[in-house]
């Protein structure tokens, strides 16, 4: 069974688009070779800035033959119908066969697809992979018709057994499948030619050029903190800049320069983002002071100076990178020292947040009120919060945020602590856009909590006011991810918050603008927080039944309440007395909905249990007391637990209660007490949680 190796040599690749290429090319690959009937034990995919590989172990020679059997037309049927049949099966009219069945006689045709080589099969394959390649944008060069991300130069194609090493029959636009390819741009000797995957690559490596892109990143982690723990400081780790920087470098070179004194006062992210940037340069930080004193940057060459020609030309663009951003830090400092945010704000009025919500100043003036409503809830300082709102979007007009827009909120606390503002309104306004995602720090402090729940708030009402709400998966204004924040906000905080009377608040101040409609559907908002919640209890193994038998209570806009009571229904749900309650309440539900439906009566009232004819009957009136008196007290404290617990109780005497008795008994007295005792049944379980929700 021979090995297939493919390498797609070209221009260089945009380092973001090569991680996905590489899975491409071996999905597309393997799928057509599956496809084509042949099978393969292993693959593995690799990418550099100037080519593609894929390696295939233990690939068929072969596909195998196929026989096929299909039923024609009727014996005696019309001349043309058996024509086609006979073309279509690529067969004669003394192939076919007459079989007998109980319809009458037809034609049958055996259909023989002989087995084709793995050569054959590969240069189909990967020929339509070429020229049908997912790019993001590709280009056409020269006079040919092929597109590919970058100019394609060279195509390897082998297949190797132990009989040696073969080149796959192949041309592509004029680019003819070979056996050879070169190394690295400046430092490889030319182009060569390799006989297998393991001879490619130790090839490769002797003409510097690392194949695996985890290797690479591996190499530039490696070699940049053993040179920053030399001169005891450390790389400020950042796995996407080492994935990108690993895409842009076949030979990894690591160097550390030097950042000029006159920067080194900036704030540490301003140095970061900017060198991140502009420069793909890894920051190196004192971790005594906290400062950015150098960098990091990896060359794709070794040199006879080790370096030094290329770090001072860096450190020369550098300068002059972080003279914009020291011009820019102190032209804003200037502007916060004499009138705090207050220009900035004005100058909101000219930034459009939504043409129907109105400006961005619009827009805090709403948040600010919101706040004010939310600061006691959260246990909040009301004018801090108040405050704190109203300059939390102004340093989008900030020089700094303006050119690193990634920076907003974070340039705004500097810019607070700069203006001497107390320090709860910096925090806040640094922290009012978290939690952007599942995995962001959710804000704990007070007036920090008011601000972003107001933010989001604010964004989830005015755009279902206007009828902008997530279709499908497209969500343009990310307000998914903003009803996950409020929820985790809430929950994290332990925040006992009625959302109805938030929203109604919210869009009564969305609806003060006068060409903008006010919120219609509180119903419809809460809605959609209860399906993202279903998704963020989902990771919990929380069930959506288990969820929705909680929705359905009272006060369902109260979140924490919401989760706490699902949470204890899913611990009572996950014992054997749990799961059996559920079956016992159901069939209780459903004899007495079927008797109800059936005598056009509701039995609501008045099961007395001087009435029992059966132990068991006495028994379950007993239990239904002690379950009454314990699950009242412990709802009206919020005891989900306690009371789950005291329903669970009622699985046994239930059970009991089904296998001695016949609830519709003959005797018409009895018959109206047992389903007002099922009755019974139903109301106390249903005190806990809507339990016909429960699947199962």
């Amino acid at each position: 069974m021979p090995d297939l190796l493919i390498e797609l040599f070209s221009e260089e690749i945009p380092a973001r688009m090569q991680s996905k290429a590489a899975a491409d090319l071996q999905k597309l690959v393997t799928d057509g070779l599956v496809e084509a009937g042949l099978t393969y034990a292993g693959a593995a995919s690799f990418s550099t800035p100037r080519r593609l590989t894929l390696t295939l172990d233990g690939l068929s020679a072969q596909s195998p033959t196929l026989r096929e059997e299909r039923r024609g037309p009727k014996v005696g049927a019309p001349e043309k119908a058996l024509e086609g049949f006979m073309r279509g099966a690529g067969v004669t009219r003394d192939q076919l066969e007459e079989r007998e069945e109980k319809k009458g006689s037809f034609y049958y045709a055996t259909v023989v697809t002989e087995g084709r080589s793995a050569d054959v099969i590969v240069a189909e394959v990967l020929e339509k992979t070429i020229r049908n390649f997912p790019w993001p944008k590709s280009m056409r060069w020269g006079a040919g018709t092929l597109r590919w991300v970058r100019p394609l130069h060279r195509i390897l194609c082998l297949l190797s057994d132990e009989s040696g090493a073969r080149v796959v029959d192949m041309d592509v636009d004029g680019i003819k499948a070979g056996d050879v390819t070169e190394g690295h741009r400046f430092m490889g000797a030319g182009a060569f030619a390799v006989t297998s995957f393991e001879d490619y690559q130790s090839q490769l490596k002797r003409a510097h050029v690392i194949l695996n892109p985890e290797d690479r990143a591996e190499a530039i982690w490696h070699d940049a903190t053993n040179m920053a723990f030399a001169q005891a400081l450390e790389v400020v780790e950042d796995k996407g800049l080492l994935r990108e920087v690993a895409g842009l470098v076949e030979w990894p070179v690591v160097l550390m320069g030097e950042i000029a004194e006159d920067f080194l006062g900036l704030p540490p992210e301003v140095l970061q983002t900017s060198m991140k940037e502009h420069q793909k340069f890894f920051s190196v930080k004192n971790p005594a002071t906290g400062r950015i004193e150098k960098f990091i940057t990896v060359a794709n060459i070794e040199t006879a100076d080790q370096g030094a020609t290329i770090l001072a030309g860096n450190q020369k663009v550098l300068f002059a990178r972080l003279s914009d951003a020291k011009f820019f830090w102190e032209n804003d400092l200037r502007t916060v020292a004499g009138h705090g945010f207050e220009t900035w704000v004005d100058r909101l009025e000219n930034v459009t947040f939504h043409a129907k919500l109105g400006s961005q100043a619009e827009r805090v003036t709403r948040i600010a009120a919101l706040a004010g409503e939310i600061a006691p809830i959260v246990g909040a300082e009301k004018t801090l919060a108040v405050l704190a709102a109203q300059g939390c979007k102004a340093d989008l007009n900030s020089e700094m945020v303006y050119e690193f827009p990634e920076l907003q909120g974070l340039m705004g606390r500097y810019y607070a602590d700069a203006a001497e503002l107390p320090a709860e309104i910096g925090q806040a306004v640094q922290e009012h856009y978290s939690p952007l995602g599942p995995s962001d720090d959710v804000p704990s402090a007070p007036v920090s909590v008011a601000v972003a729940l107001a933010d989001k708030l604010d964004t989830l009402t005015g755009f279902w006011a206007i009828d902008q709400k997530p279709t499908g998966s497209k969500d343009p204004y990310a307000l998914r991810r903003a009803a996950l924040g409020v929820i985790r906000l809430v929950l994290e905080n332990g925040v006992r918050m009625p959302l109805n009377s938030l929203f109604e608040t919210a869009a009564k101040v969305v609806g003060e603008k006068g060409d903008t409609p006010a919120l219609a559907d509180v119903a419809d908002l809460l809605s959609f927080f209860h399906d993202r919640l279903k998704v963020f209890l989902r990771d919990e193994g929380i069930r959506h039944d288990v969820i929705d038998a909680c929705i359905a209570m009272e006060g369902n806009d109260d979140l924490l309440r919401l989760v706490s009571r699902a949470r204890a229904l899913n611990t009572v749900l996950a014992t054997e007395d749990g799961q059996n309650l559920v079956q016992g309440f159901k069939r209780a539900n459903n004899i007495l909905t079927q008797a109800e439906e059936k005598d056009g009566v509701e039995y609501s009232f008045g099961a007395d249990a001087k009435f029992a004819e059966d132990d068991s009957e006495t028994a379950l009136f007993a239990a239904l007391d002690a379950a009454d008196a314990a699950i009242a007290p412990a709802m009206q404290a919020e005891d989900y637990a306690s009371a789950m617990e005291a329903m669970a109780a009622l699985r046994a005497p239930i059970d009991a209660f089904f296998e001695a008795v016949q609830v519709n008994s003959d005797n018409q007295i009895v018959r109206r007490n047992r389903l007002n005792l099922l009755s019974r049944i139903r109301t106390t379980c249903l005190q806990v949680a809507d339990l016909t929700k429960v699947e199962g």
